[in-house]
C-alpha cells in the first residue's frame, strides 16, 4: 500500500524546517539515484560508489532532513512522502548548481543591451562597422555604442565606462586582460596627384626628412609613439600639420605634397585614396589588442562578443585578399 502523499502546505512547513547548511551536490544525487533506482545497491551502482559509502550519505542527509526518507518493506525499501517532495526541488537545487559553476546557455538572439567600445578612429573604422553588421544579424537586441579611447586608463573598465576596449595601447593592471588581435607596419602616405613616388632609397631618405609631414596627436602634447622614437632616434621631420585623430589626414593629405607616416591598414579604409610605400627608416610595429576587465573573462556574453570581433578581423584581413601584408593577425 503506497504511503500518502504530502499535501502542499505540509511540504512548506517541512521545507521551512529544513537546515540546508550541509547540503551539497553530492547529497543531492544521493537522494535521486535511490528515488530512481528503489535500492540503496542499484544506487551505488549508478553512482560509482560503494552501498556503504550510500548508508553512510543517506545517513547525513537523514539528519539534515529531519526524516528517514527512506524505510524498509519486505526485502527492499520504499521513499516517505517527505522524500518524494524533496525530489523535484533536488533536481531544480542541482539544475541550478550547474548554472552557477558554469553559466546560463548564452543565446545572442535574446541579448538585450546597450554595448559600449572604447576605440579611436582608426580601429573603429578598421573593424567595427563589420561588427555592428554582424551584431544587427546575430543579435539585434543590441544597440552597439561607440565612444573615443584616447590613451585608455584602467578606471575606464574598473568603472564599466565601457565593456571593451580596441587600442596599441593596453593600460596597466593586474584586474585588466590583454589579447593582441593583429601587429601592423608604419607606411608613409602621399597623394600620388601631387608627388611622385622614390626613386631610390637613397634620394627616399633625404626627401622624407626634407618634406612636411602630418601626423596625429590624440592629446595635447602626445604625438604618436612612432613620432616620440623616431624623434629619439634623431629622425627629426617637419610636422606642419597635427590632428586629432587618423580620419581627418586625408583632408590634409590630399591635393598637398604632404606626407603622414601611418598604419598600413589605413590604406584599407581612409587613407585608401592614397598611395603608400614603406618607411625609409627602421621604425616599430604598430600592435592591437582587445582589452577588457577581468570581470568579464568567463562571461559567456563577453566572450561571444570578442569571438566575433575574431571574426571580423579574419573578414577584414583574409588570406589572398589584397590586404597590406605588413599587416598579419594575432592566433586565438
Amino acid at each position: 500500500m503506497p504511503l500518502p502523499k504530502m499535501k502542499p502546505e505540509n511540504i512548506i512547513e517541512c521545507m521551512s524546517k529544513f537546515d540546508g547548511s550541509g547540503l551539497d551536490g553530492h547529497l543531492l544525487k544521493l537522494l535521486l539515484a535511490v528515488l530512481e533506482t528503489g535500492s540503496i545497491t542499484a544506487a551505488a551502482e549508478r553512482l560509482g560508489v560503494t552501498q556503504s559509502a550510500v548508508s553512510h550519505l543517506l545517513d547525513k542527509l537523514r539528519a539534515i532532513t529531519g526524516d528517514p526518507l527512506f524505510v524498509k518493506r519486505g526485502r527492499g525499501i520504499v521513499p516517505t512522502a517527505r522524500a518524494e517532495a524533496l525530489a523535484q526541488p533536488a533536481r531544480d537545487m542541482l539544475h541550478q548548481m550547474q548554472l552557477f559553476a558554469q553559466g546560463a546557455a548564452f543565446d545572442p538572439l535574446h541579448w538585450q543591451t546597450e554595448l559600449t567600445i572604447a576605440a579611436n578612429d582608426f580601429q573603429r573604422d578598421l573593424l567595427l562597422p563589420a561588427l555592428a553588421a554582424r551584431l544587427r544579424s546575430a543579435a539585434p537586441g543590441v544597440t552597439l555604442r561607440i565612444v573615443p579611447s584616447g590613451a585608455p586608463s584602467a578606471e575606464l573598465l574598473r568603472s564599466d565606462a565601457c565593456q571593451l576596449v580596441i587600442s596599441p595601447r593596453p593600460p596597466e593592471g593586474t584586474d585588466i586582460v590583454q589579447k593582441r588581435l593583429l601587429e601592423d607596419q608604419y607606411r608613409v602616405f602621399y597623394d600620388p596627384a601631387m608627388r611622385s613616388a622614390p626613386l631610390s632609397e637613397a634620394e627616399y631618405l633625404a626627401e622624407y626628412l626634407a618634406a612636411d609631414h602630418a601626423t596625429v596627436a590624440y592629446e595635447a602634447r602626445r604625438g604618436l609613439e612612432l613620432d616620440q622614437l623616431l624623434e629619439a632616434r634623431g629622425v627629426r621631420r617637419r610636422m606642419v600639420v597635427r590632428v586629432p585623430g587618423f580620419a581627418a589626414l586625408p583632408a590634409f593629405v590630399r591635393g598637398t605634397a604632404l606626407l603622414t607616416t601611418a598604419p598600413s591598414l589605413m590604406g584599407c579604409t581612409a587613407l585608401a585614396a592614397l598611395a603608400h610605400v614603406p618607411v625609409p627608416v627602421a621604425c616599430p610595429s604598430l600592435p592591437m589588442y582587445l582589452i577588457w576587465h577581468v570581470r568579464y573573462q568567463q562571461d559567456a556574453a563577453h566572450r561571444w562578443l570578442r569571438a566575433q570581433l575574431q571574426g571580423v578581423l579574419a573578414a577584414v584581413l583574409p588570406p589572398g585578399s589584397g590586404a597590406p601584408a605588413s599587416a598579419s593577425v594575432a592566433l586565438p
